[in-house]
């Protein structure tokens, strides 16, 4: 059913659902939009609805090809919303699920594509604050890029830091996506710009690889490998590339680029990368000795499920289970000082388990079995042996037993 949204807007459909609103295609002055329609509770905080307004100005200012841009800001009784360019298209973390991982030619296009958009709202003073594949859109009317990449922009600018009011998140809360949150964040730092280039660097990782480098099990577990964990290498490609990635993922934000200077460095990475097939990595497995998949009865794929955004696109896989954002306890700093040792998710040969997996535990059950087995076999065959040796030395005749009496010549 339709609804108005405000006096200029007509929303029509309903494209998704997550935990921050609903989505909604819609019909305004200048033709389709994409309405970002928030909860009812946050519509009635009149914090956040001061807040909406101070920062109106700053996002209907962004403008660049390669961020989806806010048209308007709706505050209309009980409806808050955001009318937002409408993308022809699907959402990065929709092919991902589909290809699993890409050439590193499309990912390095792709992300070069929203490094370039973040350095347009970093100039104009807008830390995004939540990059992760669901909020990156793939214009699919655009031309073909490298690899064979549509062009990428970036949404959803400005929801997080709405949404993230001291009010509604104390100091010890986390806003964001466990798997792309920058250590400084984990330990309470306010976000700076540095925070998107970590997360928009554990995207190319995860493009690359098909999983992302400190992810997997407890979000408690995944925020202490970002601050405690070392990247894992990923085999096959160019050295300056991994230079580049390892730079901005490193743990002090001054040392990661700005994204102008990452948008460039990307863009001369392609001649490089032109040819280069998808990564023969295998995904690590997702339970662990807590968390496998038969925990959930009749669901096994319930293990792999991601959290992320719902797209700003029309044909788009509604899926109400997704957040946008996840808030959590800040660790303190004596769990980030330990127990992470080994726990990072590590790139394997195809077909191989990871370490811990269930996989894994039935692998070394079964070479225990194996192993217990051989060797009794072994040991009955030394026994027959010795037997055969001592009756040739007495002439085929068996040995003398314990109880036997010495022989009458």
């Amino acid at each position: 059913m339709a609804r108005k949204i405000g006096s200029r807007y007509t929303a029509n459909q309903i494209l998704g659902r997550g935990s921050a609103g609903t989505v909604w295609l819609g019909e305004g002055p200048d033709g389709p939009v994409a309405v970002k329609l928030l909860r009812e509770d946050l519509a009635s905080d009149q914090e956040l609805v001061g807040r909406f307004v101070r920062e109106r100005t700053a996002l209907l200012g962004l403008e660049h090809p390669h961020v989806v841009s806010v048209r308007d800001l709706v505050v209309d009784g009980n409806d808050l919303a955001l009318v937002m360019d409408l993308v022809r298209g699907t959402d990065l973390r929709t092919r991902l699920d589909r290809e699993r991982r890409l050439s590193p030619e499309a990912a390095v296009a792709i992300v070069a594509d929203v490094a370039e958009g973040l350095a347009a709202a970093h100039a104009a003073g807008v830390v995004h604050r939540d990059v992760k594949p669901e909020n990156v859109l793939l214009d699919m009317e655009g031309p073909l890029g490298p690899g064979g990449a549509h062009p990428a922009l970036l949404t959803d600018f400005g929801v997080a830091k709405l949404i993230d009011s001291p009010r509604r998140t104390r100091a010890t809360k986390i806003i964001g996506t466990p798997d792309y949150l920058a250590p400084e964040v984990v330990e309470g730092l306010p976000p700076s710009a540095a925070v998107d280039i970590y997360a928009l660097m554990t995207v190319l990782y995860e493009l690359l690889a098909g999983f992302t480098p400190f992810g997997g099990g407890h979000p408690g577990a995944v925020l202490r490998r970002h601050v405690t964990e070392t990247v894992v290498p990923l085999p096959g490609i160019p050295d300056e590339l991994w230079r580049l990635m390892v730079q901005c993922l490193a743990k002090a934000p001054a040392s990661r680029l700005r994204a102008s200077e990452l948008a460039a460095r990307l863009r001369e990475q392609l001649p490089l990368l032109a040819g280069i097939p998808p990564l023969d990595v295998d995904e690590p497995d997702a339970e662990t000795e807590q968390e496998a998949p038969e925990a959930v009865p009749g669901r096994p794929e319930a293990a792999r499920e991601r959290r992320g955004a719902v797209p700003l696109v029309p044909g788009a896989r509604p899926d109400s289970n997704r957040d946008t954002h996840t808030s959590m306890r800040v660790p303190m700093p004596d769990e980030l000082a330990g127990g992470a040792r080994g726990t990072a998710r590590v790139p394997r040969a195809v077909g191989a388990p990871r370490p811990g997996s269930a996989r894994r535990r039935a692998q070394a059950r079964r070479r225990r079995i194996v192993l217990a087995a051989v060797s009794t076999v072994v040991l009955a065959a030394v026994g027959v042996g010795t037997w055969l040796a001592v009756s040739d030395e007495d002439g085929g005749q068996p040995p003398p037993t314990g109880n036997s009496a010495p022989a009458v010549p």
